[in-house]
């Protein structure tokens, strides 16, 4: 081996790819969401989006309070510690609304698996390379997401809705896990848990 050439790095350092092994942070893929589960998951967002401002505002104030690390990624609301203070952040609103806006944009397009994989690359790549967030924040914000609308919907979020609404939220992870793996995402997670 010249000089040149260095060995390979250790395998839980590489990205992986689609058909290697896979890494715990890339879950192995779910099965595809039902008509029925399509369905169940388009009615009840229909009631969340009606709210989404709001519902987007008070889950990233829950995620940032329970997890402040994430605010790491975010200048304009990192130093915030009130969550009044975060409440009437315009900044803060306005990645609530992007956020809500994402989802609404999956929950629209489940008829199209393709373009939901595109938007999902795209939000994966955009904040791999762009912003560098550890992909396990996706992992976390999925799971605030899911108890923000189980705690202000509880009439229509059942145990059934939860289930499939987290069956989203894995399909969700796996292709934003996906796109940071497609541009060779090399940081291991560990600030996030």
């Amino acid at each position: 081996m010249s000089r040149r050439e260095s060995p390979p790095p250790p395998p839980q350092l590489l990205g992986v790819r689609r058909g290697d092994v896979e890494c715990d942070d890339r879950p192995e893929r779910s099965e595809p969401l039902t008509d029925a589960e399509r369905e169940i998951i388009q009615d009840t967002w229909g009631i969340v989006y009606k709210n989404c401002e709001d519902v987007g505002v008070s889950v990233l104030i829950r995620f940032f309070v329970n997890f402040p690390s994430a605010k790491q990624y975010f200048s304009q609301f990192q130093d915030m510690e009130d969550p009044e203070e975060m409440e009437r952040s315009s900044q803060l609103r306005h990645h609530a609304r992007r956020v809500m806006n994402a989802i609404n944009t999956v929950v629209e397009n489940l008829h199209d698996p393709e373009k939901v994989s595109s938007v999902l690359a795209l939000v994966g790549k955009a904040h791999a390379i762009k912003h560098k967030v550890e992909p396990m924040y996706f992992k976390i914000l999925s799971g605030v997401l899911l108890e923000v609308l189980s705690e202000d919907f509880p009439e229509y979020f059942s145990a059934e809705v939860q289930m499939v609404w987290t069956k989203l939220m894995g399909a969700v992870y796996w292709h934003v896990t996906g796109a940071y793996t497609d541009v060779g995402w090399l940081q291991v997670s560990s600030s996030a848990v």
